[in-house]
């Protein structure tokens, strides 16, 4: 496998928010999403083992009651690599809980059934639309979760009809909406979460809205956290 980091924090993201978790960032990404805040794992990163991933992850967990029991593995786009569902099975059978974030352009159902999947489905303004799998709705689950990260009015109304049309909110554990993040550089800007927020309760829509805490806790350009 070809990994860029491996680290210990705190989720950011989703319903699991707050929650200590190790996280394994693999290399690589065939999507080139125009807010993306992980472009450095495009490209170098290190060879592994399965073995040797799991267990540099075992060593951030800890043992006994200590014990992180969360492993997110995340990318860059983690189903590029063939040995990841091999990663996934090994850290399931030992009694951790396995997510992984993925864009959905891949087939998720590749994935043991026990992982919890989080798929970023791309809206417009990400320039990455109609890049997601259809199939991978007969392939998701009540313990999964399809997150959209907004970036304007028109990734809203696609994401609001892309949820009613489907029937997400039955489908999934929870349908999130994420407004964009400014970049710190300024090389996009982002959606207030006030205003994401009055269009969700206008429309009163069975969803989550997330915010990517890490970039509260700690600068949004800081890496590994």
């Amino acid at each position: 496998m070809v990994i860029t980091e491996i680290f210990k924090s705190v989720q950011g993201e989703g319903t699991r928010g707050g929650l200590p978790c190790v996280f394994v960032r693999l290399t690589g990404c065939n999507l080139r999403c125009t807010w993306c805040d992980t472009a450095y794992a495009f490209h170098g990163g290190t060879k592994y083992t399965v073995d040797e991933v799991f267990e540099k992850v075992r060593s951030l967990t800890g043992d006994g009651a200590a014990r992180i029991p969360l492993v997110e593995i995340t990318g860059g786009e983690p189903l590029l690599q063939p040995e990841t569902p091999a990663l996934a099975e090994k850290l399931l059978a030992a009694g951790y809980t396995v997510m992984i974030e993925t864009s959905g352009e891949r087939f998720v159902g590749v994935l043991p059934s026990e992982v919890i999947k989080i798929v970023d489905l791309k809206c417009p303004d990400s320039g990455e639309p109609g890049t997601f799998d259809l199939a991978n709705l007969d392939a998701i689950g009540r313990d999964d979760e399809i997150k959209f990260v907004i970036a304007s009015r028109r990734d809203y109304d696609f994401a609001r009809d892309f949820t009613t049309r489907h029937a997400l909110a039955q489908r999934v554990h929870q349908v999130l909406f994420s407004p964009v993040f400014a970049d710190p550089a300024e090389r996009w800007a982002g959606l207030s979460a006030r205003e994401l927020t009055e269009w969700i309760l206008a429309d009163g829509l069975p969803v989550r809205l997330g915010l990517q805490l890490h970039k509260f806790i700690w600068d949004p350009a800081t890496k590994g956290v």
